[in-house]
């Protein structure tokens, strides 16, 4: 018996060192948007350590991680759905579940992940243990017209807030049976096209191409219903042909204020985060497409669509004003702060380049190349609303 015990351990130590231990909090991923890859990194050492393929269409792909930050779950474009264990570098299991996705969300206890899909229009929520489908709630927001759903996010009781693009409307579907979910319509406006919570996860905002405005639903009171914002933003003035739609998932609520991408103009706007109303605008280099805030609020980085996507600047919060302009490289897509904020990663998609900067001094701490970098994320986000 002792030396079944013996040769047991020696095991289980062999394959400990086969991979090395590491906490999940450390990690993160990047997307490569051509390649069908991401790339695992660390977030202390600002290295990757692995390489993971057969994702398939990474080309507008996003990521969502679990309670523990063990797992990734992965959203392709083409509607594929990907497990991935972060400790062992491995895809755990895969699954095609629509035609043409883009994004996704974990529910407030970990257990439900949901694809939100333009073919067929509707969310889909799998357990997150097995990616066993649960339920399907279709956009059907009239007799045979089905819509693309975006701005899906995760919000307070295990729900998830979403946008019906052609349907203008907000839905709320309630996944308290995971297997029979409720749903709650609220008129939007015309042809939301992005939304987000915020970080309380009291309220969700859809912003409106179609129209000017947001559409704001109170999460705490919906039965009061959703009621427009910032409605006379743009309305009398010489429009900007839109380059890129920002993303609204990059929003940010930090002082008391929140920032936004002004569609179509080179501004982000301020609007007071307890009445809505608009306080202020920045001028930027360009058309923003992330509006992010730092951990602690006081920077706003943005980067823009093209021509002046090579670029991002830097607001204090404190002032309001545009404190640093950086060039990390051709063809900026998205930027990720480290859990604390004391650095920022930049992706460089032309330059096949990831750029790591602090943002104290905004010196250039690192970088290392990825191929045709994208999206960053860390799982840090495990722990937020909305992310």
């Amino acid at each position: 018996m002792l030396t079944r015990l013996v040769g047991l351990l020696f095991v289980f130590l062999a394959g400990c060192a086969q991979v090395p231990l590491r906490g999940t909090g450390d990690l993160g991923l990047i997307i490569e948007r051509a390649s069908g890859h991401v790339t695992l990194v660390n977030t202390s050492s600002r290295q990757p350590y692995a390489r993971i393929g057969g994702l398939g269409d990474l080309s507008h792909a996003s990521a969502v991680f679990s309670r523990d930050a063990r797992y990734a779950f992965i959203f392709g474009r083409d509607g594929g759905l990907t497990k991935v264990d972060l400790l062992e570098a491995r895809i755990v299991k895969r699954v095609m579940q629509s035609g043409n996705a883009i994004g996704g969300s974990i529910s407030q206890d970990g257990r439900i992940v949901v694809a939100q899909n333009y073919t067929p229009g509707g969310i889909k929520a799998f357990d997150s243990e097995t990616l066993e489908l649960l339920a399907e709630v279709p956009a059907e927001y009239a007799p045979g017209s089905f819509s693309k759903v975006v701005g899906l996010a995760d919000v307070p009781g295990n729900q998830f807030a979403y946008a019906l693009f052609e349907g203008g409307e907000i839905w709320v579907s309630d996944f308290t049976d995971p297997k029979r979910p409720v749903t709650k319509r609220y008129p939007a406006g015309l042809q939301p096209y992005d939304g987000l919570v915020t970080p309380d996860g009291r309220h969700y905002l859809a912003g409106l191409f179609g129209e000017d405005g947001i559409a704001l639903l109170d999460l705490w009171q919906p039965e009061k219903g959703s009621r427009k914002i910032l409605e006379k933003y743009g309305r009398g003035e010489e429009k900007l042909p839109v380059f890129k739609m920002p993303h609204l998932r990059g929003w940010s609520v930090a002082a008391g204020r929140a920032w936004l991408p002004a569609v179509g103009r080179h501004e982000v706007l301020i609007a007071d985060a307890a009445t809505w109303k608009e306080t202020g605008r920045v001028a930027v280099k360009g058309q923003p497409v992330f509006v992010m805030a730092s951990p602690d609020g006081r920077q706003i980085w943005v980067n823009f669509a093209i021509p002046d996507n090579g670029w991002v600047q830097v607001i204090d919060t404190l002032t309001g004003k545009v404190v640093q302009t950086l060039q990390p490289g051709k063809a900026v897509l998205h930027m990720e702060f480290t859990p604390r904020g004391e650095a920022v990663w930049v992706s460089a998609r032309d330059d096949n380049r990831v750029v790591i900067y602090d943002t104290k001094t905004f010196q250039t701490l690192g970088g290392f190349d990825v191929d045709a970098p994208s999206g960053i994320f860390f799982t840090s986000r495990a722990a937020r609303i909305g992310f």
